[in-house]
């Protein structure tokens, strides 16, 4: 399927979504199960196809690793593969080989893996092999560039001789990302020290427990547009919890200045209309995954916005912020940087606006971001498979909520 339409739909159908499990705690469980020997069952894993890819890739016995455009999963397995018993290569989709990794890379190599590019430096594809004597038990790393390098880092550090203490350099992006892989770490038995930017972590033995992964409060972000934006809504989505571990869980607070409130349930929360603000801001450092949605929905309300904390996105699937500028401006909607990592956005949507094409980039969260502006008009996303990556279900659930 090349393309999906769909109607203007400004009411929504009162729906029940059974959201998919989340990713990111999924892809963790999946690490850190197989650093302590696969003793433990981790029950609702994601059916994302990043968490599938991980899935097929942590047992293989294959010498090369196609993570195809994941890259949790490129980030997770370069950093389990130098702490398994095998040189193991990995590689990826013509995306995946422009996305850096170099970071990772340095640090492994200082902890005594060798570390080869085979194309281009600091990219993938490369070689990884396992550390057969650890050189340092201390590491230097930059917070700004990706949480997921320091998660990486942190899962293998109790299966290091010495142990690590990993010293993070500067500003932390998406610190409730690292907060998550803690936790989860605590949970399977392993002790931390989190002081300032310096997190210890001993050599220790991670143990069994039995893990239920929740359900994705990225994916529940798409929702909260839905209901903001449309003209009547009630939606409930299951499986999320009001004390989660996921940092994505920040659309709830933004959400209530854009117009939607939660109930929280024993089996999930409800999502309802409530007035929204007419200027709004928000730093996306901790919670980058939600910037698209949010822009998106400011655009299509007139809500003044001013946004901080995009620096990541720039290195994701794609150049997100050239991605949004370019979606969002078939809307009449700037998203237009006013001063060095200051973004606001300004718009002349109207009423009747023509029916657009939504370019995808390959990119799940593109297509998720806009698929809501169907509540205003008629709209078709291209490429609208790319949701599998995350959300494999989205567009059987949108029909939920929705006439497609």
């Amino acid at each position: 399927m090349d393309k999906i339409q769909l109607k203007h739909c400004p009411i929504l159908k009162e729906a029940v979504i059974p959201l998919e499990a989340s990713k990111s705690e999924s892809n963790r469980a999946i690490i850190i199960n197989a650093l302590s020997g696969n003793q433990s069952e981790v029950y609702n894993l994601s059916n994302a196809r990043d968490t599938q890819t991980m899935l097929r890739l942590i047992d293989s016995k294959d010498e090369t690793l196609d993570v195809l455009d994941a890259g949790t999963t490129m980030r997770f397995l370069t950093a389990y593969t130098a702490v398994s018993n095998q040189t193991k290569t990995l590689t990826g989709t013509e995306r995946m080989q422009e996305r850096p990794i170099k970071i990772l890379g340095k640090a492994l190599k200082q902890l005594g893996s060798k570390v080869k590019y085979l194309n281009n430096s600091g990219y993938p594809p490369l070689s990884v092999s396992p550390i057969e004597e650890q050189k340092t038990g201390g590491l230097e790393i930059k917070g700004d560039v990706s949480s997921q390098y320091i998660s990486a880092l942190l899962m293998i550090a109790p299966s290091l001789p010495k142990g690590l203490i990993l010293n993070i350099k500067g500003k932390i992006g998406s610190r409730p990302y690292i907060q998550m892989t803690l936790d989860m770490m605590k949970l399977f038995g392993i002790h931390h020290n989190w002081t300032n930017n310096r997190i210890e972590i001993k050599a220790q033995k991670y143990r069994d427990y039995p893990y239920v992964v929740e359900s994705d409060w990225s994916g529940a972000s798409y929702w909260y547009s839905f209901v903001a934006l449309a003209d009547q809504a009630k939606i409930k989505l299951l499986g999320l919890r009001q004390k989660s571990l996921q940092g994505d869980i920040a659309i709830v607070r933004i959400m209530n200045q854009l117009g939607v409130m939660s109930t929280f349930e024993d089996d999930g929360v409800v999502l309802q209309k409530i007035p929204h603000s007419k200027e709004a801001e928000f730093d996306f450092s901790d919670c980058p995954d939600l910037a698209q949605t949010v822009a998106v929905v400011c655009g299509i309300k007139h809500i003044d916005c001013r946004m901080t904390g995009l620096e990541s996105l720039r290195i994701k699937e794609t150049d997100r912020i050239k991605a949004l500028k370019r979606e969002l401006k078939k809307f009449k909607i700037k998203l237009k940087e006013t001063e060095e990592g200051v973004w606001e956005i300004k718009s002349k949507y109207e009423v009747g606006h023509p029916e657009v094409e939504v370019e995808t980039y390959e990119d799940h969260r593109m297509a998720m971001a806009f698929a809501p502006i169907s509540t205003h008009q008629k709209i078709t996303i291209l490429n609208p498979e790319v949701v599998n990556k995350s959300y494999p279900s989205f567009w059987e659930h949108v029909s939920l909520a929705t006439d497609r």
